[in-house]
């Protein structure tokens, strides 16, 4: 059966005896009787066993510095062994000590010899690990990776898989149940002699034992808890991330993550092998998890490096073989751009640097290679996510103009800019992009028919706005004037209607706004889709708590003057946001047109029009031959009208709206200050309904006397809403008006709303729109339409 899991610790982990027993209690604790182990030196003990090569070839002493290395080994074996054991490493260390000035004593070493002094380190840590897990009671043996690892040798050297295959599968069958201590850093030629498997060599070395192995799982124990979503060193707020895909764990450590090499991921790859990152001095912790063959996309990383080196020329040739011989050498470059003129820039980390330019030589002629240029003052910002395309725009948004454009690939965006840039613009694409979503909750008061119609198109559209937002916007409550069901983990909106028969319970504000405050959302959005006045005097309260309104309720922005200010005021205090459109006209864009009249700097001087559906398809119907009333009951039987038809007739709807659209030109007015010529006589308006309905005839007379009176003059009647200054003075009126049968308002679809907009860019030939203004669908719009206004305007920095 394979072995379920291999733990590297690296240097840092083994630092000193208190590493030493650390380690060895995480393995006790998170491990198994079978496990396998590979560690590096401890401490800094390679890069001494380097420094005393330095001082033999430079003609120093280097004898007391050997002393000095020996005794820090023999300390560790005196603190974490007792006698027995301790004598057995004391004799081979001595031995260690022996051969060691032999080998700097050479006149000279070949590579062998001096890769061999270099792997002592490892060796001691292999020893004396498998010791103290022996001291604690459990089966333990080291193992030298030169006895299981063969290479062909090269710039670094090329394991032969088929065959350490073989030796680590019989290595596994003669250890059962046993833990195995085994070197990192190093392998053998085919004649066994020490290679060294060079930088990030001990992690190289547990990801391709746990592929040779078919280990389940390998952990690269460190001093870091995993991969954050930035350096946690330069952005306060980097989150650990839990998991994400070994194809995204590839690019950032090949644009510069400090936590992972490229070279270490690469046995991985057509494994079923998960690596996971943890820190060996908290263990408890979280960690992340690299998961193999995985397509899922994790929180996007943000990764910089302060310096690069951008290499830019001409080429008369494709510079697709270039990009392949790169790739063969192990030189792929960080990013590059086709710029026009066959002008190509390639951008590497600085190490590389020599290396590039060497085989930029060499291809000079083959790929007439031209104007050859070396920057290094510059820097890489770069973004990896298995989703970078979401956050293309988001990310180029924040480049200045010395910034490089954006380079992508399937799974990173990536941008050069000057090296004092670096740091903020990593800071500002953490920020946007990687920083936790913001999580918008949209509370729906009204779940009539208009609440019905806005859920459905919501569901529709959630998904695409919360990709191109880059925020999250989620139902958290629905509303009625009996009951309310408020749900932090958002709304099912395939399943609302049955939560909220379920849930929903009888409310008070009190309680309404005790719910809301304990909602874990960044900000709320109230959508008001009600006739209600006593929900309208909730506005300030609703301001007060930092909720923003959209309303298709008319009762706030055509209320008392001084409410209406006092609600302006409160948004002008705060970053609060309250739109109304859907309230004037529905999906019909006229408030819109007004605000970008104003802001490109016109005067509006007049506005006008039909703002009712129910009075446009009255009167576009009425022609004399059938009663005016008999037209009202007809439409109130096929559900144009509301319930009490007064309700359309008074016009005070289209007052109402005419007064939305006075303020929201600047005008400071009332309600009253608006004339009101009803259609329902005083005699008819305070009666019951029923008896309204049984004297509905009284209407008809007046009504006629005014059709042919206007058709003698060929004219035709509308119900019409009018504003006009004239000389200063304003003249506002909604009431019955003749106008000529080529009038806007007179040849309209029934059921339309026109509205006629006269200003100083538009004079003779005034701006007219039209169409629905009124209906589930296109009120749902409107009101969908300001929820995404308001969540722009939030998301802006």
């Amino acid at each position: 059966m394979a072995r379920g899991h291999l733990h590297k610790f690296g240097g840092s982990s083994l630092a000193d005896a208190d590493c030493y027993r650390r380690v060895a209690h995480i393995l006790l604790t998170h491990g198994h009787s079978d496990d396998l182990i590979v560690v590096s030196a401890a401490g800094k003990s390679t890069n001494f066993l380097y420094k005393l090569l330095n001082l033999r070839d430079t003609g120093q002493l280097w004898q007391e510095e050997l002393q000095v290395l020996i005794s820090y080994q023999q300390t560790l074996i005196e603190q974490l062994l007792s006698n027995e054991q301790a004598r057995d490493l004391r004799e081979r260390l001595s031995t260690d000590k022996s051969q060691l000035i032999s080998l700097l004593s050479l006149e000279e070493r070949n590579e062998y010899q001096i890769s061999h002094v270099v792997s002592f380190g490892e060796r001691w840590s292999a020893r004396l690990m498998a010791a103290l897990l022996r001291e604690s009671g459990v089966a333990s043996s080291h193992v030298d990776a030169c006895s299981i690892l063969v290479a062909d040798e090269g710039a670094v050297p090329i394991i032969r898989v088929d065959e350490s295959r073989a030796k680590v599968q019989a290595l596994l069958a003669a250890h059962p149940n046993e833990r195995l201590v085994i070197t990192g850093f190093i392998c053998a030629n085919s004649q066994g002699e020490t290679l060294l498997l060079g930088r990030n060599g001990s992690d190289f070395s547990a990801s391709l034992i746990a592929s040779l192995a078919d280990i389940g799982r390998v952990t690269i124990w460190t001093d870091v808890e995993g991969v954050f979503n930035a350096d946690p060193n330069k952005i306060n707020d980097a989150k650990l991330l839990k998991s994400m895909s070994l194809a995204e764990a590839d690019r950032l450590a090949k644009l510069g993550s400090p936590v992972l090499h490229s070279r270490t991921l690469q046995p991985l790859f057509n494994t079923e092998v998960s690596l996971a990152v943890r820190s060996s001095y908290a263990s408890h912790t979280d960690f992340t998890l690299i998961a193999p063959q995985s397509s899922s996309a994790s929180a996007p990383v943000v990764t910089s490096l302060n310096e690069v080196v951008l290499f830019s020329f001409k080429a008369t040739a494709d510079v697709e073989p270039l990009l392949a011989l790169l790739g063969q050498a192990g030189l792929s470059p960080l990013a590059y751009w086709s710029l026009a003129q066959h002008k190509y820039e390639l951008a590497f980390t600085l190490e590389s640097q020599k290396q590039v330019q060497a085989l930029l030589s060499r291809q000079t002629l083959e790929l007439g290679i031209e104007e050859l240029q070396v920057q290094t003052d510059l820097g890489l910002v770069a973004l990896v996510s298995a989703d970078a395309e979401l956050y293309r725009k988001s990310f180029a948004r924040l480049l200045s103009r010395d910034a490089k454009p954006v380079y992508q690939d399937g799974l990173s965006l990536v941008t050069l800019v000057p090296q004092g840039q670096v740091s903020l613009l990593t800071q500002k694409v953490h920020r946007r992009c990687a920083g936790p979503r913001m999580r918008i909750g949209v509370l729906l008061l009204g779940v009539g028919n208009i609440g019905e119609a806005w859920i459905d198109l919501f569901k529709r559209a959630r998904l695409g706005l919360n990709q191109d937002l880059e925020a999250t916007v989620e139902l958290v409550g629905l509303v009625s004037s009996q009951k309310a069901f408020i749900a932090d983990q958002s709304v099912d909106l395939d399943n609302w209607k049955q939560q909220y028969e379920q849930h929903a319970s009888e409310w008070t504000y009190d309680s309404l706004f005790a719910e809301l405050e304990q909602l874990s959302c960044d900000e709320v959005v109230a959508l008001d889709i009600s006739a209600s006045a006593s929900l309208t005097l909730q506005y300030p309260e609703l301001f007060a708590r930092g909720i923003h309104v959209v309303s298709a309720n008319k009762l706030a922005g055509s209320g008392p003057l001084p409410f209406y200010r006092e609600l302006k005021q409160q948004l002008c205090n705060r970053r609060l946001f309250w739109r109304y459109n859907a309230s004037c006209g529905a999906g019909l864009p006229i408030q819109h047109a007004l605000n970008d009249l104003r802001n490109s700097g016109d005067t509006i001087e007049a506005v006008g029009g039909i703002f009712s559906g129910t009075l446009c398809w009255l009167f576009e119907n009425y022609d004399g031959k059938k009663s005016f009333s008999e037209l009202v009951l007809e439409a109130k039987g096929l559900g144009i009208t509301e319930p009490d038809p007064r309700d359309d007739l008074s016009g005070r709807d289209m007052q109402r709206k005419l007064l939305i659209l006075a303020r929201e030109i600047g005008l400071a007015i009332e309600l009253e200050d608006i004339a009101l010529n009803s259609l329902v006589p005083d005699a008819l308006a305070e009666l019951t309904l029923a008896d309204f309905l049984a004297r509905i005839d009284e209407l008809d007379a007046e009504l006629l006397q005014q059709y042919v009176a206007a058709a003698e003059q060929n004219k035709v009647l509308r119900y019409v809403a009018s504003l006009d200054k004239v000389g200063g003075k304003l003249k506002a009126e909604v009431g019955i008006q003749w106008v000529d049968r080529n009038h806007p308002y007179a040849n309209l679809t029934p059921g339309d709303n026109v509205f006629v907009i006269r200003s100083a860019f538009y004079q003779g030939n005034p701006l007219i729109i039209r169409g629905p203004g009124a209906g589930r669908e296109v009120t749902a719009a409107a009101v969908q339409s300001d929820l995404v206004h308001i969540c722009r305007d939030l998301l802006q920095e």
